[in-house]
């Protein structure tokens, strides 16, 4: 037993001791196991087997792999038992209240209220007197009213002038209205009446008389000229069908000289698709007649008249980042004085590419069209004019252009243009002659232009520069370079080669507003001389200085409805001649209010 406890005890031991604990335990043993001799015992212990049990070590034959998926040899095991899944629910009570979200709060700006009407009233310097009102109401849920007067006159006043230099500018115009879900219309009605005095006698009229012949002679002149405007009109909108909007009107215009003119247009917008193309198509009927009883040597009168009908179609194309819209305008113009007919044929072709997005767009056309010219647009540009020239359309023949326009930055954005204008035609302002026979008429003693004619090629150069600096600040500015080529005229009467203009506008507080705007006009070229005079050699043309105008502007917002205002104009008090002989007023200073309301 002694053996056998020791043999199990050499097992679970040798693998922590080892070698050095067998040697050790062979010779710790014997005195371990031996005992005192029993005297009556024979001494002769007998023969013992002693097993010696050494530590295992393992070697890689004796390694198996364990089988990842364990054979399972009872099939009965092999089936899928099914499973069913319940769920028990039942109420549990809970104390839990959550709290309500709160939004956070935005203040929102107070919007402006914007009325239907208002009325505005200035007094200045010079007798000026500006005044309008402005009324919009609805009569129903698809049918309005609107009106509009405007008054703006001056005593004259302007230094060194001989004549009568005041003028007065009113007009009326009504409105009616009906907005509908399949069309909506308007009729327009109006009346314009404007008094004005040719006062730009010449700089050395009456030289060759005594001063009392001169002032007898400047006091039989009456500059009073009157011109009338009536006109009725009106629109239609169309929401569905190929007719897209119909513009009619029918304007009146007369003058105290028992000039007369007739101007009759419709124009209708056709939109329609073939072929997957989106065609328009511009409809146009223009028609204006007139007289003047006398030409400027009061020998004969004066007719014209002239009937154009127009088609100009065209359809819009878009490839990537090009943009096409091609087109052409035909016209069938008839000269009702003269018995003269005749087509033209003018391109309407323009295309733009985005070079870099919006930062950057190119775009180039040719586009050409017969502008009919009128005695009422050419009293609007100059009020001056003798009522005593003839009256014809301009065949602007092509205008070719290319330009690049887009945006510096999010808030400023330019536009550079280059063009090339041909034109047959062209209206020019041009002064006319005199003498100083008392029996002339009041016009003709060199205080009046005339219009003339010309065929034109103009190369042009136009650059302009927008600005929303900030909320409050915005700033303009723009320039035009010109160069042309006449055919018949000594010179391009009174038109300039260079036009500057720079407008700034800033709110300083909230009740606080200003602005400022500068204009520069380059030098231009007249002529008017006096027949009574033989000139050994014509005086050549005369040429008139540039000139600059600015003008400010500053205003207080009382409330939402009172606005007052201070207007400056030609602050710089320059002396200027927009029109040869004709100077302007000086310095102007206008005081007034705005007010806005609801009946």
């Amino acid at each position: 037993m002694k053996l056998n406890t020791s043999s199990f005890y050499i097992q679970t031991t040798f693998p922590l001791l080892g070698k050095f604990g067998i040697g050790v335990l062979l010779l710790v043993a014997p005195f371990s196991f031996a005992q005192k001799k029993d005297p009556k015992k024979d001494e002769n212990i007998g023969t013992e087997v002693v097993n010696v049990v050494k530590p295992y070590t393992p070697t890689i034959s004796d390694a198996f792999k364990v089988r990842e998926i364990p054979a399972i040899e009872d099939e009965e095991n092999s089936k899928k038992e099914i499973i069913k899944y319940n769920i028990f629910s039942f109420p549990v009570a809970s104390t839990f209240t959550p709290s309500k979200g709160k939004a956070e709060g935005v203040e929102k700006e107070k919007q402006a209220k914007l009325y239907n009407n208002y009325a505005t009233l200035g007094v200045g310097n010079y007798g000026i007197l500006n005044g309008e009102l402005f009324v919009n109401q609805d009569l129903g849920a698809n049918d309005y009213v609107a009106g509009m007067f405007r008054h703006l006159s001056s005593q004259g006043g302007i230094k060194n002038v001989d004549l009568e230099n005041s003028f007065y500018d009113t007009a009326i115009d009504l409105t009616y209205g009906v907005r509908g879900n399949a069309l909506s219309w308007n009729l327009d009605l109006g009346f314009q009446n404007q008094v004005y005095n040719w006062y730009g006698l010449p700089t050395d009229f009456g030289s060759s008389l005594t001063p009392v012949n001169k002032a007898i002679l400047i006091d039989g002149i009456n500059p009073q000229q009157v011109y009338n405007n009536l006109y009725i009109g009106g629109k239609i909108d169309f929401n569905e069908g190929p007719v897209q909007d119909i513009s009619l009107k029918y304007n009146h215009f007369s003058d105290a000289y028992d000039s007369s003119e007739n101007r009759f247009y419709a124009k209708p917008a056709l939109q329609f698709e073939i072929d997957d193309l989106n065609i328009k198509t511009n409809l146009i009927v223009d028609y204006v007649g007139g007289s003047f009883k006398n030409d400027y040597s009061n020998t004969n009168s004066i007719k014209y008249g002239f009937t154009n009908f127009g088609i100009a179609p065209s359809f819009a194309m878009q490839r990537d980042d090009w943009t096409f819209n091609l087109g052409a305008a035909v016209f069938y113009s008839m000269d009702l004085e003269n018995s003269d007919s005749k087509f033209l044929v003018y391109p309407q072709i323009n295309a733009s590419y985005k070079v870099v997005g919006d930062l950057m767009i190119f775009y180039a056309g040719a586009e050409g069209n017969l502008e009919q010219n009128t005695y009422a647009d050419f009293v609007s540009k100059n009020p001056y004019l003798s009522p005593t020239f003839d009256i014809k359309p301009t065949d602007k023949q092509f205008d070719i252009y290319a330009g690049l326009k887009g945006k510096l930055t999010n808030t400023i954005g330019y536009n550079l243009r280059a063009s090339y204008v041909n034109e047959r035609n062209r209206a020019l302002f041009k002064s006319n002659d005199y003498n100083e026979d008392a029996t002339n008429q009041n016009y003709a003693f060199g205080n009046s232009l005339q219009v003339v004619y010309d065929d034109m090629k103009t190369i042009s150069f136009y650059g302009e520069l927008k600005a929303d600096l900030s909320e409050d600040v915005s700033f303009g500015i723009d320039a035009t370079f010109s160069s042309y080529t006449n055919d018949f005229q000594e010179e391009v009467w009174n038109l300039p080669a260079i036009k500057l203009n720079a407008k700034l506008d800033f709110n300083i507080t909230e009740k606080w507003y200003a602005g400022a705007n500068v204009f520069y006009v380059g030098e231009r070229k007249d002529q008017k001389l006096n027949t009574d005079i033989v000139y050994a050699v014509a005086p050549s043309p005369i040429t008139l200085d540039s000139y600059f105008d600015v003008n400010a502007h500053v205003g207080f917002k009382y409330n939402e409805r009172l606005t007052a205002f201070l207007r400056l104009n030609n602050i710089a008090n320059q002396d200027y001649q927009k029109w040869m002989n004709f100077p302007v007023q000086g310095f102007q200073a206008v005081l007034g209010a705005n007010y806005k309301f609801d009946f």
